[in-house]
């Protein structure tokens, strides 16, 4: 009597092997040892042990057993070496047909269904001022529709669709395949009528049985007060037509954003450098400056140094996800003069020798510490 192998050695797999690497290992094995495919005198028996390690090890009781007990353990349990009475559950079918067939016993399919439209992008430019403050845009869009004259019938106005004479209306036809096991039945959609069970008997002469057209249409679209560069807004139901009557697809619009001459954003807050005169820091001033809406005064304290950072609430950009808008960040520069004129050169000398202290040049900042410095770390909007 020949001594049985470890089934673990059959399938090729460590004995900590999970339940998907056991799978694997067998449909690998059926497939290479199956006696359909391999002519070689023991290929079936072959394929018989791989069926009998494999329906021992696939099962947490046996597998639990064999690993106690080994091949005593399930002797009376289905590794009883009888060739396909093995396939005590079906499992190991299953398995096998999935490698050949693509399922168990048959391939089922039902008649072809509606499918949903494809969706659409479309870039969008937009000026600063437009993504900040919302606006209003016409577009357009080049998509799929459905035929206009035959409302997506595909047949002329008038006639109607016939039973496909192939299916007889079924949608799907039947392929008999033969294998070691008997005879198998692959069910699959109709070649004639592509799965609709139905056939044009005579095509609309607009869109030639097709039942859709490209058109162009142009649509009016809100832009949200808001909205940054790279950002994406989806128009629902506004791309290509679905099949067989499917809703339609969407139209994603990709805004591109603009940079503009004077602001810098960030996020919800703009960001402004304001050049000012000595005289303007040293007695200090109160100036216009420009905000997304036109000017606002702002109050230069004196003595202000270069890179203060000013704060003016709610003059940044509208919250998308939020209320309320964000705010204004100046910083302020002190612009030295180039040249002096013989009297402004003695004024200053004269102005010169009544300062005193020491000055104090700091390291520059960049815009966000100095925001940070100034307002105790509340460099954002709330």
């Amino acid at each position: 009597m020949a001594v049985k192998r470890d089934y673990y050695e059959v399938l090729g797999v460590s004995n900590g092997a999970s339940d998907e690497e056991i799978k694997r290992a067998f449909r690998k094995l059926a497939l290479e040892y199956h006696p359909d495919r391999n002519k070689e005198p023991n290929a079936e028996e072959r394929f018989k042990e791989v069926n009998e390690a494999y329906q021992v090890l696939s099962s947490r009781e046996k597998r639990s057993a064999y690993d106690r007990f080994g091949h005593a353990g399930v002797a009376a349990n289905g590794g009883t070496g009888r060739g396909f009475e093995g396939f005590d559950t079906f499992s190991g079918f299953g398995d096998i047909f999935d490698a050949f067939f693509g399922g168990f016993g048959a391939t089922t399919r039902t008649k072809a269904r509606p499918t949903r439209g494809r969706d659409l992008e479309i870039g969008l430019t937009l000026a600063f001022e437009e993504a900040a403050m919302g606006t209003q845009k016409r577009i357009r869009v080049s998509r799929i529709e459905a035929c206009d004259r035959c409302e997506g019938s595909r047949s002329e106005p008038g006639t109607s669709l016939e039973t496909c004479g192939a299916c007889r209306g079924a949608g799907q036809v039947k392929r008999t395949q033969q294998s070691l096991f008997g005879q198998f039945v692959q069910v699959a959609a109709c070649p004639s009528c592509r799965g609709a069970g139905q056939v044009v008997s005579q095509p609309c002469q607009e869109c030639r049985g097709r039942g859709v057209e490209r058109n162009t249409r142009e649509l009016d679209v809100a832009i949200p007060a808001g909205v940054e560069d790279g950002s994406q807004l989806r128009l629902p139901a506004e791309g290509d037509a679905g099949s067989r009557g499917s809703q339609p697809g969407d139209v994603l619009l990709l805004l591109n954003v603009k940079l503009h001459r004077v602001f810098q954003r960030d996020g919800a807050n703009l960001i402004l450098d304001l050049s000012i005169n000595f005289s303007q820091a040293a007695l200090g001033d109160s100036v216009e400056i420009p905000t997304l809406e036109g000017t606002t005064p702002l109050a230069i304290p004196a003595g202000i140094q270069t890179g203060t950072v000013l704060r003016v609430k709610g003059q940044g950009v509208a919250k998308v996800h939020d209320r309320g808008r964000g705010d204004l960040f100046v910083t302020v520069h002190v612009s030295t003069p180039r040249s002096l004129d013989p009297e402004a050169k003695k004024l200053l000398e004269q102005l010169a020798g009544k300062l005193s202290g020491d000055q104090v040049i700091e390291e520059d900042k960049g815009w966000f510490h100095r925001i940070k410095d100034t307002f105790g770390g509340d460099s954002g909007s709330r």
